[in-house]
């Protein structure tokens, strides 16, 4: 059977005008080009969109401009999460889902939780949500990383997690998730890099954030990597992986913005405390896209 959410997931990148504020229709026609280039689903209010750097009023507006404009054409995870249990649970219990199909949910960050008490966080929010719900396991950002073991008590107990988005950089990590995962509990690339090996291994695809600027590349090589076909799929990975790594080479989305805007998408504009990439990354970006 299918996963819920399988394929080339997109974690959009937030457009901003040069004096900060949300820019409505860019955003609008960022959505249109990366449904029409087959993505699978877009996933809304995600580390890459700069949701940390907004305030609720904010990211309402932006939810619900993406679900107006994807009008059910592809899925939409919603990003919920936080270091907060009891707030997540009640903007849970609180919050209209109509249009959104999931949530992302990082696990806590700064508090460096026990492994006990995450277990606990996502099984709190799993009692109260009306959709299912990804993992998201990045501990380069999070400064705690979410076992193997700990993954898989969870996705036994908690029926409505579905899925969890591993970026942990830990292939023996994600090998053991996969090995011993119930059925019907999906592994999810975290890392546009490791997209290919992990769908090798048994992972059902990727959240991506290269997606943003090459939707239609991402696509094609996760459709061929799912189908086996890897005299296909690894040319094309191969072809990514120097852009894929440079563009975090600076942080995200700095990279992505970079790369949006040589391609004439988006203006390169973020949010402090982000800032631009370096000249000399977005001069090896722009030679880069150029030769793609």
């Amino acid at each position: 059977m299918k996963a819920k959410f399988s394929g080339t997931g997109v974690a959009l990148v937030t457009p901003f005008r040069k004096q900060g504020t949300i820019d409505f229709t860019t955003l609008e026609n960022l959505v249109e080009t990366v449904i029409k280039s087959k993505v699978d689903y877009i996933v809304a209010l995600g580390t890459t969109s700069e949701a940390a750097t907004m305030n609720e009023r904010e990211r309402t507006a932006i939810i619900d401009n993406i679900i107006e404009v994807v009008n059910g054409r592809v899925p939409i995870v919603l990003g919920l999460g936080g270091n907060n249990t009891l707030d997540i649970v009640d903007k849970i219990k609180n919050m209209d889902f109509t249009g959104i199909d999931g949530i992302l949910s990082v696990s806590p960050y700064y508090n460096k939780p026990q492994q006990r008490g995450i277990y606990l966080h996502y099984k709190s929010i799993s009692e109260v949500s009306p959709v299912p719900i990804i993992m998201y396991n990045v501990p380069g950002r999070t400064a705690c990383n979410v076992t193997a073991e700990t993954t898989l008590q969870i996705a036994t107990d908690c029926p409505n997690i579905i899925a969890t988005k591993e970026a942990s950089g830990n292939i023996s990590q994600v090998m053991e998730i996969l090995r011993n995962k119930p059925d019907g509990f999906s592994v999810i690339s975290g890392d546009d890099a490791l997209t290919l090996p992990m769908i090798a291994m048994g992972a059902t695809g990727v959240i991506s954030v290269a997606a943003n600027a090459f939707p239609k590349e991402m696509s094609e090589m996760v459709n061929y990597a799912l189908k086996g076909d890897l005299k296909k799929a690894l040319p094309l990975h191969y072809k990514l992986l120097p852009i894929m790594n440079a563009l975090f080479e600076e942080g995200n989305p700095a990279g992505v913005k970079a790369a949006l805007e040589i391609k004439g998408i988006i203006s390169n504009n973020l949010r402090l405390p982000l800032v631009k990439v370096s000249k000399p990354l977005y001069n090896k970006l722009s030679n880069m896209i150029a030769n793609l």
